[in-house]
């Protein structure tokens, strides 16, 4: 959920793929249901008149959409941009993290958005294989952690000397106990195919406790929800940028600190995730396009705050992607219009 440091453990989930055409052409419309309960797949509405007309034409762009609500923000404003300044038909594929990478050779993939760590696939596809490019920072730093609600940090203050002490946790197992986690503590994570080294972290600190998989961030945000709403306490694989934070107190629980290559052996991970630089990769043969839609997502960035803000809108406010994008680029015209050509 950036090239500054290793993202391991997840799983390789195959999904299947689904694509929503975003085009110039295309009228308003309800956004087709997504992989994930947090939001949908956008459809474009007429375009507006472009200020930033190309004579190059943009053609078709393929972007991977991968399933939280930060990245749907991402891509929400991205494809309106392209379609409506530039007359881009964007076709928005819900591909999970790791697969979306193995799109980049076949064409299948131009672009990834939101790119968390990953240094594996960096190498290959990057590195040696030269079949993708790295198009640097996006602007939002990812942290990844573990979160307990404010509420029951401020009265089990110690929880949060775990950076220390990491079996400190050990004196809570039993409080956050459920039916799924049996006789150990439950680590609630979410989607299986995030990156999470939460199970190796769990064995190698030598914690009584079980990593459950809530299936997406929507479930995983209900529960965290529930949880706080019936003052119960509740260890949560959370990350940040993250717009349900704007919703709920939680506090994290840092883990013993995280040092270079202290995660390179996934089995072995016994330190805090990494600060996440989020950077856009795309595929070779789209940087060499000419596309002047390489253009806009090589110059796209913004900010954790820009992102929460619209995917808040999204997921929480219900707005369509079209909705969310065009009323954060109606109050930030600075922002976007220097992602033109």
């Amino acid at each position: 959920m950036n090239l500054q440091g290793t993202a391991t453990g997840r799983l390789a989930v195959g999904a299947a793929i689904f694509a929503i055409v975003l085009s110039a052409c295309t009228s308003s419309g309800t956004p087709a249901a997504s992989s994930s309960a947090a939001a949908a797949t956008p459809e474009a509405s007429a375009p507006a008149a472009s200020s930033a007309a190309t004579a190059v034409p943009c053609g078709t762009v393929n972007i991977a959409q991968q399933a939280w609500a930060g990245y749907y923000a991402d891509v929400a404003v991205v494809s309106y941009v392209l379609t409506h300044e530039l007359g881009c038909t964007v076709v928005v594929k819900d591909i999970v993290e790791q697969i979306a990478w193995q799109g980049f050779p076949t064409g299948e993939v131009d672009a990834i958005l939101e790119n968390w760590g990953h240094e594996d696939l960096a190498k290959k596809y990057i590195t040696e294989d030269k079949t993708a490019v790295d198009l640097g920072s996006q602007g939002n730093v990812g942290i990844i952690g573990w979160y307990v609600p404010k509420f029951f940090a401020d009265a089990h203050p110690d929880i949060l000397t775990a950076d220390k002490d990491p079996k400190v946790l050990n004196k809570y197992a039993d409080l956050f106990k459920t039916s799924e986690s049996g006789d150990k503590g439950q680590l609630l994570d979410g989607d299986p195919s995030y990156v999470t080294n939460d199970e190796a972290l769990v064995a190698n600190l030598g914690l009584n406790f079980k990593v459950i998989y809530s299936g997406s961030e929507a479930a995983s945000d209900k529960a965290i929800q529930t949880a706080i709403d019936q003052q119960k306490p509740i260890l949560a694989y959370y990350w940040d940028p993250n717009w349900f934070s704007a919703k709920v107190d939680m506090v994290q629980v840092k883990l013993p600190p995280y040092t270079p290559g202290c995660d390179a052996d996934p089995k072995k991970v016994a330190c805090d995730y990494p600060p996440y630089a989020l950077n856009k990769v795309v595929s070779a043969s789209f940087a060499q396009s000419g596309s002047p839609a390489f253009t806009v997502i090589k110059n796209f960035t913004w900010t954790n705050q820009d992102q929460n803000t619209v995917a808040y809108d999204i997921a929480e406010n219900k707005l369509s992607y079209d909705d969310a994008a065009k009323k954060w680029l109606d109050a930030h015209p600075d922002a976007w219009k220097a992602w033109l050509p």
